[in-house]
């Protein structure tokens, strides 16, 4: 079976994603070292200890996943599920990579890019070519719904591609131009894309307080679930590692209904 340097694959990983341009939450890139050497992977969205149990079943060497660990302002106490994940890890000498907003902004790779996609929404671009993006380190992207005029039409669109019913607000023959959109939990991001003039903005959650922004800004709301819209950037970005590196590369979907 092929291999490749556990410090190869992070280098280039690093450099794919581009991950010194951003002030994130969590480190980015290799956050357990295991093995010297990588032929298999397991990807998933979270570093869970489910997600780890498969990896040591099928005797692979590195897991990848969008939500790893040590976050901020988290207990940084090594007990619980917390000892039980990393007991895991560091048994089976498996390598942890973990990649959240440089795998959220990938302008091809990313979650936002896949969303995209998967729900067949055109991303606007720029002049450079690159997608047209606003709020907080731009990470909502701006885009329309092509062959979709209602927010009913693009309610029903997001639940037939993400198999899930997703909470919609707004009424369902309001129309629908222009579409925001940014995957995981950014509801906190609705009023950025009301000021980027969105029709519509679709993400993974919702608090108490969108309900209101978006009824008294007329701007239809759709939460289609976090691990639902975060599924598709870490399969693009295994993928990519199959396919560059010639190594094996398996997604596996521990079911979150959040």
């Amino acid at each position: 079976m092929k291999t490749i340097a556990t410090r190869e694959l992070a280098a280039w990983l690093d450099d794919t994603l581009q991950t010194a341009r951003f002030k994130d939450y969590c480190p980015n890139g290799l956050q357990v070292e295991g093995r010297e050497q990588i032929g298999s992977i397991i990807a998933g969205v979270t570093a869970s200890e489910a997600l780890l149990r498969v990896a040591v079943e099928r005797q692979a060497d590195a897991v990848l996943v969008h939500h790893g660990w040590f976050w901020k302002n988290e207990d940084p106490r090594v007990r619980g599920p917390r000892r039980t994940r990393l007991t895991l890890a560091l048994a089976h000498e498996l390598n942890l990579f973990a990649y959240h907003l440089p795998l959220d902004a990938h302008p091809q790779l990313g979650n936002n890019a896949q969303l995209a996609r998967i729900l067949g929404l055109a991303p606007e671009t720029g002049t450079d070519g690159l997608p047209r993006t606003c709020g907080p380190d731009n990470l909502i992207w701006l885009g329309a719904a092509p062959g979709l005029s209602t927010l009913g039409e693009l309610a029903g669109r997001v639940a037939q591609r993400l198999n899930r019913t997703p909470l919609t607000v707004g009424d369902p023959t309001q129309p629908v131009g222009r579409v925001a959109w940014c995957t995981g939990a950014a509801q906190g991001f609705l009023d950025a894309a009301i000021e980027a003039g969105a029709d519509a903005y679709i993400t993974g959650e919702a608090s108490e307080p969108t309900v209101h922004l978006a009824r008294e800004t007329h701007t239809g709301f759709i939460g289609a679930g976090h691990h639902a819209t975060e599924r598709y950037g870490v399969q693009a970005l295994g993928a990519a590692i199959a396919q560059h590196f010639g190594i094996k590369v398996e997604f596996v979907d521990i079911d979150n209904p959040v």
